[in-house]
């Protein structure tokens, strides 16, 4: 069982803190991979932690199975925390993600789309996003463009 549905067993609905890591991951074309998810917005591939893992064991955890992608040398951009990271999803659940945020451009084999997890992928051109993109991912991706340099 997952984390945290272990832990809704106990708490309900209550506020819990979960941590994760998106990646941010940059072809050779400098296109940032995106995953249009069920609630019709786009993010970063990742997801959340699991009993006994790290960040980067997350972020390429969720990376491979949300995409078939093998990642590899993940560098670590940002930890997103604190009271902008709140959310109450639709069942009422309330959550404080705590989520690293790593970038590469070591992408390796082909993209094989989870449908279980998202509606699709699809690298956008970084000056071109989504408007329909999470809040945290378009400030990881906007970070990461005046940190890294793109």
């Amino acid at each position: 069982m997952e984390y945290y549905k272990y832990l809704r067993q106990y708490v309900g609905h209550q506020p819990i803190i979960l941590p994760g890591s998106v990646v941010i991951m940059i072809n050779e074309k400098k296109e940032v991979l995106l995953q249009k998810r069920r609630d019709g917005y786009w993010g970063l591939p990742g997801g959340l932690m699991d009993l006994g893992e790290s960040f980067e064991e997350v972020a390429k955890r969720e990376v491979f199975e949300e995409t078939g992608l093998v990642v590899g040398n993940l560098k670590l951009l940002s930890v997103n925390s604190g009271a902008d990271c709140y959310l109450k999803v639709a069942n009422g659940d309330e959550l404080y993600s705590a989520t690293a945020v790593f970038y590469t451009e070591d992408i390796r084999g082909d993209l094989e789309i989870n449908y279980d997890e998202s509606e699709g992928m699809e690298y956008f051109p970084l000056n071109q996003l989504p408007e329909q993109l999470i809040d945290n991912d378009k400030r990881s991706i906007e970070y990461f463009l005046e940190t890294v340099r793109y």
